[in-house]
C-alpha cells in the first residue's frame, strides 16, 4: 500500500489524514491526541526523516519556512508551495504587489509601518476601514470596522507591536468590498489549475458575523450562490493571471491556492491568497471527494492535473467549538463530555465525524481542551439542510466549560 505523510498538527490535517487513509496508509506528524485516537499514525518525528510515497504539508508556517523545498531536494514528491511560493501569505505586501503585478482584480491598498502616517491614510478613506497584519497571525489579523477612531486604535496596537508581535509591525491598510464572499481552493500542479468544490466560511466568533476575527467558526460546501460560471470567472480573471505570474518569476507552484474572493457587482476581486489547505473548509470538502483524494493530490505533486476531479452529490457542514474565551484568550484544561475513547461521538449520528483540532489527553484518558478552536464537528448529508442538522445534532451532545459556537453556520444556505 502507499504511504503518505500529512505534516500538521490540527483539524485540518485529521481531515486531509482521515480522507487519504480511505487509499493510504497515513502517518501523521505531529498530529495530535484526537488524530491518533482515531486510529492513524501519529509520530514526533520530523517530515524530513520520514519516508513516504507523498508528502501533504497543512499548515503555513511551515511552508514560509522552506519544508516544501527542504523535502524536494531530498527526491520527495511533495502537495505544499516552496518557499518563494508561500511568500503569497507569509507577507501580505508583498501578496498586494504580486497581484498588481499580475493584474489580479483586488481592493486598493496601502502599506505602512509608521503610526502617523496609517491613521492619516484612514482618515482620507470612507467606511469600511481594512486594517491587516502583513505576516502570519493564524487567521486573526484583519480588523473590519465602520469606525475611524477603531479603525486608528487597531492600527496603533498592530504598529507598536502589542498586538501580533513583529507580525503586525507592517501593515497593509485596504478599501472595503461589497459583495458576497467565498472560498475558492485551486489545485496547482506547476503548469495546470483546476478548482474544488466553492466553499463559504464563517470568520466572526458571533452569530450574525459579529465579533472578532477568527481563525474560523464553521463552513459548508458546495456553496449554492457560487454557480458555474461564477468560478469560471474566477479561475479567467484572478487564477489565469496568477498562475502567468508564477511562470515569470520563475516559481514551480505545486499545492493549493487558497482564493478568498469577493463576488461583487462589477465581477470577482480577490481578497486575499492562503497557500494550503482552509481551516475549516478542509474539513467540508475532504469528505466531498471520496476515496480519490489520495491519487487527486499525487497527481498535484508530480504535475499530472489534468481534470476537475469528480465530487459526491452530498453537501457538507462544519460548525468548530472553541475554548472559553476565544479568540483573545482561549482557556485550556476543560474537560470534553460526549466523547469515546476513539475521539467521536459516544452515541454516532449518521454522517458526522469529529476532527479536532486543539485536545489533549489526561492520565484518566479523558479529552481536554487545549486552547482556541477545539473541534470541527463536520457532517453530510443529501442536502445543505440535512447535514446542517446532523452537525447540530452532534454538537449538542458535546459539552465543556465555556465552549464557544456559532448557531448560524450555514442557515442562510438551508
Amino acid at each position: 500500500m502507499t504511504r503518505c505523510v500529512v505534516v500538521g498538527s490540527g483539524a485540518r490535517e485529521h481531515a486531509l489524514a482521515w480522507g487519504l487513509a480511505k487509499s493510504a496508509d497515513v502517518v501523521v506528524t505531529p498530529g495530535n491526541p484526537g488524530i491518533a485516537a482515531h486510529g492513524l499514525t501519529c509520530v514526533d518525528t520530523p517530515a524530513t526523516q520520514l519516508e513516504a510515497d507523498l508528502f501533504v504539508v497543512g499548515p503555513e508556517l511551515p511552508l514560509t519556512q522552506g519544508l516544501a523545498d527542504d523535502l524536494r531536494a531530498q527526491g520527495k514528491v511533495v502537495v505544499g508551495p516552496g518557499r518563494h511560493g508561500a511568500q503569497l501569505e507569509a507577507s501580505k505586501a508583498f501578496m498586494k504587489r504580486f497581484l498588481e503585478s499580475a493584474g489580479v482584480p483586488t481592493a486598493r491598498y496601502g502599506v505602512f509601518g509608521e503610526i502617523d502616517a496609517a491613521c492619516a491614510h484612514l482618515a482620507t478613506m470612507s467606511a469600511p476601514y481594512v486594517i491587516k497584519t502583513d505576516g502570519l497571525a493564524a487567521g486573526k489579523g484583519v480588523l473590519v470596522t465602520d469606525d475611524l477612531s477603531t479603525a486608528c486604535a487597531d492600527v496603533r496596537d498592530k504598529l507598536n507591536g502589542s498586538a501580533f508581535g513583529e507580525a503586525g509591525t507592517t501593515i497593509v491598510i485596504e478599501e472595503g468590498l461589497d459583495g458576497v464572499e467565498c472560498s475558492l481552493l485551486v489545485l496547482c500542479d506547476g503548469e495546470r489549475a483546476v478548482p474544488l468544490v466553492p466553499a463559504q466560511d464563517f470568520k466572526r466568533v458571533g452569530e450574525g458575523d459579529t465579533g472578532a476575527n477568527t481563525g474560523g467558526m464553521g463552513a459548508y460546501a458546495p456553496m449554492r450562490a457560487m454557480g458555474d460560471d461564477d468560478v469560471a470567472r474566477v479561475m479567467s480573471d484572478i487564477v489565469a493571471p496568477t498562475l502567468e505570474e508564477f511562470r515569470r518569476r520563475g516559481i514551480d507552484y505545486r499545492g493549493v491556492l487558497y482564493a478568498g474572493v469577493m463576488m461583487g457587482a462589477r465581477g470577482p476581486a480577490l481578497l486575499e491568497y492562503n497557500v494550503r489547505f482552509g481551516d475549516p473548509e478542509t474539513q467540508v470538502l475532504v469528505p466531498l471527494y471520496g476515496d480519490g483524494l489520495y491519487e487527486l493530490l499525487r497527481r498535484v505533486a508530480t504535475g499530472e492535473l489534468h481534470e476537475v476531479p469528480v465530487t459526491s452529490s452530498e453537501s457538507a457542514v462544519t460548525v468548530v467549538l472553541a475554548a472559553h474565551g476565544y479568540p483573545e484568550a482561549p482557556r485550556s484544561g476543560d474537560v470534553i463530555q460526549g466523547l469515546g475513547a476513539d475521539g467521536q461521538l459516544f452515541v454516532p449520528v449518521e454522517g458526522v465525524t469529529i476532527f479536532h483540532a486543539g485536545t489533549r489527553r489526561d492520565d484518566q484518558g479523558r479529552f481536554l481542551t487545549q486552547g482556541g478552536r477545539v473541534l470541527a464537528v463536520t457532517a453530510t448529508g443529501a442536502t445543505i439542510a440535512r447535514a446542517r442538522e446532523r452537525a447540530y445534532a452532534a454538537v449538542d451532545q458535546i459539552s465543556f466549560e465555556g465552549r464557544v459556537l456559532r448557531r448560524d453556520i450555514a442557515g442562510s444556505a438551508t
